[in-house]
């Protein structure tokens, strides 16, 4: 599951607000009374429940430890071991019987080589000194010796430095913006302030004691210098600056390496093709690790329910199935983003839905359900319309099994983002990743409250030795229930 939610080129309203023509039609259908059931209906999903086994989508994680321990310890996108992984995927769906395609994009590894912010000193008797400074992903890179201009400071308040008017009209020509993290993405903050003049923009932390880590999802968003620094460095700039005029040296280098990395897409010979059951997992780890449970877990998952339902409908499932594999998730879901894009408007509207599954095997798990109807209230608001049949779906088999569940919210965090932005429902499962359980979490779903859901988020120690299998084998059942009754009939969806 990417961290970089401030990456993301398009906030969740906004994704809200480019689907809000293609949402209609689907409002419309959920609105339709639903078609009579089959007879059989449920049968295909009965069967893969009892087919697919944490044992059998265990070898699955193997591999990719396996894989990641010949290949420098990951299987980040455009590496040798990603490469491998999608090779390891694609090939075991060929022999099943699938179409099975390699999907190649490009992406850009960041390198930096300087990054420092040095304060020259100010009106109130401020003594140079250097800043903890973080340099953008994707930064432009400042001349050679550093950038050196005054600073100035944007609004602070609910929405900091996302707006126009939070640069006050000349005060930040030729200066260097001093930016609150929070509300909007890094993006917007950077257009704003390079819109009102600004050379460079320095954002600091809003909580900890670490500087910023942000960044943008290629080279060509990184339009000024920008960098962050932490909270307690950024409030002591504030009242500096608020004195009297504050120079600073933001000095940062960085150089973008272009790579080819690609998705794996996967799906069935037979089934309507105007009725497409999408299911997705990226398979890109971090480069500090090998990711098997971010996202092995969710991946292998895939694997193992596509092997079971070849075997089960011999390739001509009701609904066309398409499984799909994404790389460079963590570098701001890139892959999933590059697929959807280029898709025709006729294609997007053949997809009947798409399901996402990031992260099913945390070691402290909690089992989320992504909230479809907003019933939760908090964050992002509701999917487009179906997405709420799907998060009844999943809830009703979680039910029907005696497993707690609880709402999340659809934050961005992972490959659901694009459809969601083209009007296509999703849903989708996942166990928690850096995100503290509570002490109510913890009585419901046993583990460690005050910890975090995956301690190895992100890290080496993400590795098929720190993966509950417990909680992976129920997940492993609930995308089977799923498959297996989207595959058969869209009756559930209100179609």
């Amino acid at each position: 599951m990417s961290d970089h939610r401030s990456r993301h080129r398009r906030s969740i309203p906004a994704l809200a607000a480019l689907a809000a023509a293609a949402v209609a039609a689907p409002l419309l259908l959920a609105a339709a009374p639903p078609a009579a059931a089959h007879p059989r209906e449920g049968r295909l999903a009965k069967e893969l429940v009892e087919e697919v086994t944490a044992r059998g989508a265990h070898r699955h994680l193997e591999k990719f430890q396996q894989i990641a321990d010949a290949n420098g310890g990951n299987r980040a996108a455009g590496t040798p071991g990603h490469a491998a992984s999608a090779a390891y995927v694609h090939d075991t769906l060929k022999k099943a019987g699938y179409e099975v395609s390699y999907q190649d994009f490009d992406i850009y590894e960041a390198h930096t080589k300087t990054e420092r912010t040095t304060v020259l000193g100010g009106a109130d008797g401020t003594r140079q000194r250097e800043l903890a400074t973080a340099a953008f992903t994707f930064t432009k890179s400042t001349p050679a010796g550093g950038l050196t201009a005054p600073l100035a400071l944007a609004r602070v308040d609910e929405t900091p430095g996302c707006t126009a008017d939070d640069y006050p009209a000349g005060a930040f020509t030729g200066k260097i913006a001093l930016v609150k993290r929070g509300s909007c993405t890094f993006v917007e903050k950077q257009k704003a302030a390079a819109a009102a003049g600004a050379l460079g923009v320095i954002v600091y932390n809003h909580s900890g004691t670490t500087p910023v880590r942000g960044g943008f999802s290629s080279p060509a968003e990184g339009i000024i210098p920008s960098a962050g620094i932490t909270l307690a460095d950024g409030e002591a700039l504030t009242a500096a600056a608020a004195a009297g005029e504050v120079k600073v040296r933001l000095d940062l280098d960085q150089e973008h390496v272009k790579k080819t990395t690609r998705n794996v897409i996967a799906e069935t010979r037979g089934g309507r093709a105007d009725r497409v059951v999408t299911v997705g997992a990226h398979l890109d780890s971090v480069p500090e690790g090998p990711g098997i449970n971010d996202n092995g877990s969710g991946s292998a998952a895939l694997l193992e329910v596509a092997l079971k339902l070849a075997k089960e409908t011999h390739g001509k499932p009701a609904n066309k199935v398409r499984f799909a594999w994404w790389s460079a998730e963590e570098l701001g879901l890139l892959g999933s983003e590059h697929y959807v894009a280029q898709l025709s408007e006729r294609q997007k509207k053949d997809i009947a839905l798409y399901l996402n599954f990031d992260m099913i095997a945390s070691p402290n798990p909690v089992q989320f359900v992504y909230d479809g109807d907003d019933s939760d209230r908090t964050g992002e608001g509701a999917g487009p319309a179906g997405s709420e049949r799907i998060e009844a779906l999943i809830n009703g088999f979680l039910d029907k099994k005696g497993k707690p569940h609880e709402g999340s919210d659809f934050d961005g965090r992972s490959d659901y983002g694009p459809f969601i932005a083209n009007g296509i429902p999703a849903g989708g499962t996942f166990t928690g990743a850096e995100g503290v359980k509570t002490v109510e979490q913890a009585a419901r779903y046993g583990g460690t409250a005050g910890a975090p859901y995956d301690p190895n988020y992100h890290g080496a120690g993400d590795t098929l030795k720190n993966l509950d299998l417990r909680v992976f084998d129920t997940n492993l059942d609930v995308i089977a229930h799923a498959v297996g009754t989207y595959a058969e009939s869209l009756r559930s969806l209100g179609r």
